[in-house]
């Protein structure tokens, strides 16, 4: 009977520390959003608003999702330092976007235009509009393509 107990007992902090460990995310009034975010995209993006905003938590770190109404989805860390943009199919303003990166992208590729930009550790993660990933360090030397 112990036995018994003790492995229920087990089986319920396993499931209570797996649960605690994966991320959530929680919709939330624009109000909640930083400044910087919201300033960023008054700035960058006129005359779109946002339609959903939320706050994606998991065990280390929060970071904050808006999309706007045209589909554009934006990315900031906790304090409202931006991440991550995704047109789709538009451009990406060219504000967040390095000088070296957007050159490398007019030089090797006229006819493509940015429509994702991530930001990563290491640098720079680039989709342009003909499918091609590229990536780059904080510098914006190239690095690779990725497939």
């Amino acid at each position: 009977m112990k036995r018994v107990k003790l492995f229920i007992v087990s089986l319920v902090c396993l499931f209570a520390a797996n649960t605690a460990c994966h991320a959530f995310e929680l919709p939330i009034s624009t109000n909640l959003l930083p400044a910087s975010a919201k300033n960023f995209i008054e700035r960058n993006f006129p005359g779109r608003y946002i339609a959903y905003a939320s706050i994606d938590t998991d065990y280390m770190d929060s970071k904050y999702e808006v999309c706007l109404n045209d589909g554009t989805e934006i990315d900031f860390n906790w304090d409202g330092t931006l991440e991550k943009i995704d047109c789709h199919r538009a451009v990406v303003p060219q504000g967040f976007v390095p000088p070296a990166i957007r050159h490398f992208v007019r030089t090797h590729f006229p006819g493509a235009v940015i429509v994702k930009v991530d930001r990563e550790r290491y640098g720079y993660d680039i989709e342009l509009s003909n499918d091609i990933e590229l990536k780059f360090n904080h510098q914006g030397d190239f690095l690779y393509y990725d497939d």
